[in-house]
C-alpha cells in the first residue's frame, strides 16, 4: 500500500480524458452530475442492486457492437432523472461526439439515478436543461464533492426510516500504482446501510440514535428495525412488507483508469468496484437499492494480463475512498443533518 498514493487531484478527473460537470438545485434537493468520457477506448457496467434505474446500459454489454459510451450521466430524482441524459446527448452532439453513422455521428449516454423525492421537492428533477449545463461545466481540474450534483439530495443509513438518516453525498479519489497505472472513482451515496471505514472499523454514519451523536450499530438497528415491523405487522398476516424507504435508495459508482483495456477486462474492473463499496456500506446490494458501477478506459498505457490484478486492487481501494469522503462532506439540511453535524452535537 505504501507505494499507492493519490493523483494530484485525488479525483477521478486525474485521469486523462475524463471531465466532470454538476447541476445543483439545493431548494428542491436534486441535480445531476455529468463524467465526459468522449475519447473512451470501452467502457463496461455491472449492477448489483435489485432496483436500478438505468438508460444506455445494455450498449455495453459484452456481447454487443458499441461497448463504449461518450458520457456517463448520474442524476436524482429517480426514473424522471434519466431525462437529463437527452440534455447531454444533445451537448454531444453540437460538439461532433458520437458513434459515427452513414447520416450523423450518436452521442452514447449511458445514465443511472438515484432516488431523493422523498428529501427536498417530490417533483422536481433533473431534465434536459440542466443535464445540458452540467456538461458544459465539465470540467478537468478538481471536482465540488459533498451535497453536489447528483448528490444533493443523497442520504444514508435509512435502515430505522428517513427520521433517524443521515446525510449522503458525492465523494471522488484516484490512486496511482506502480508503472504510472491509475485509478479514478466518483461515488454518488444514498444507500439503505450504514457507512464503515473498513480500515479502522469505525462507523462513519449510521441510524442516528436517541442521544446526539449517537449511530447505531448494525445489530442494534436491526433489532429496532425487526421490532418496529413485527409490531406494525398483523398477528394473522403472512409475508412481511417492505418497511418504508427500503425500494428508495442506491448507489452510484463510475471508475476509470489510464490503461488502455478491452470491454472483458474492464467489465473485471467494475465488479472490483463493488468491492470497494461493499466493504464501506452495510448492508451493500439490497434489493431496494439500485446499486451500479461503471467502468471506463481512456488512457493509452499499456496494461500487462498481472496488471488487472493490480487494477482491480487500485479500482476498490479508490471506491472506497471516495464513498467515505461523499459522506464525510456531505451538509445536512433542517430535516436531515450530516455525519459531521451528527457527531458535533454531542459536543454541545
Amino acid at each position: 500500500m505504501s507505494a499507492w498514493r493519490p493523483g494530484p487531484r485525488n479525483a477521478i478527473t486525474d485521469i486523462p480524458g475524463i471531465r466532470v460537470g454538476h447541476y445543483t438545485d439545493r431548494r428542491a434537493a436534486t441535480g445531476c452530475t455529468v463524467i465526459l468520457c468522449p475519447g473512451a477506448n470501452a467502457a463496461a457496467v455491472d449492477a448489483r442492486g435489485g432496483a436500478p434505474g438505468t438508460r444506455e446500459t445494455d450498449v455495453l454489454g459484452l456481447a454487443n457492437l458499441v461497448r463504449t459510451c461518450h458520457a456517463v450521466l448520474f442524476a436524482g430524482g429517480s426514473a424522471f432523472g434519466l431525462a437529463a441524459a437527452d440534455g447531454v446527448m444533445r451537448w454531444c452532439a453540437e460538439h461532433d461526439i458520437g458513434v459515427p453513422t452513414a447520416k450523423r455521428k450518436v452521442p452514447i449516454v449511458s445514465a443511472a439515478v438515484i432516488y431523493d423525492l422523498a428529501l427536498g421537492d417530490p417533483l422536481a428533477f433533473p431534465g434536459p436543461q440542466e443535464g445540458y449545463l452540467a456538461a458544459v461545466r465539465a470540467r478537468r481540474g478538481a471536482v465540488a464533492e459533498g451535497s453536489v450534483g447528483a448528490g444533493t439530495g443523497a442520504t444514508v443509513a435509512k435502515l430505522l426510516g428517513p427520521e433517524r438518516a443521515l446525510k449522503g453525498g458525492l465523494g471522488t479519489a484516484s490512486l496511482a500504482g506502480p508503472g504510472g497505472l491509475m485509478v479514478g472513482a466518483l461515488a454518488v451515496v444514498n444507500a439503505v446501510g450504514s457507512i464503515y471505514d473498513p480500515a479502522t472499523g469505525e462507523c462513519r454514519a449510521g441510524p442516528r440514535g436517541d442521544d446526539p451523536g449517537e449511530c447505531l450499530a448494525i445489530p442494534a438497528a436491526l433489532e429496532r428495525r425487526t421490532a418496529a415491523m413485527d409490531a406494525l405487522q398483523p398477528a394473522a398476516s403472512g409475508a412481511v412488507s417492505a418497511a418504508p424507504g427500503d425500494l428508495e435508495n442506491t448507489t452510484l459508482l463510475c471508475v476509470a483508469t489510464n490503461a488502455r483495456l478491452e470491454p472483458h477486462e474492464l467489465q473485471r474492473l467494475a465488479v472490483h468496484a463493488h468491492d470497494g463499496f461493499a466493504r464501506c456500506v452495510v448492508p451493500a446490494h439490497t434489493r431496494g437499492d439500485g446499486d451500479i458501477a461503471f467502468a471506463l478506459s481512456t488512457g493509452d498505457l499499456p496494461a500487462r494480463p498481472d496488471d488487472l490484478l493490480l487494477l482491480g486492487a487500485l479500482t476498490a481501494a479508490a471506491v472506497e475512498t471516495a464513498v467515505l469522503r461523499a459522506v464525510d462532506l456531505a451538509r445536512g439540511t433542517k430535516a436531515v443533518p450530516s455525519a459531521a453535524e451528527w457527531r458535533a452535537a454531542a459536543a454541545r
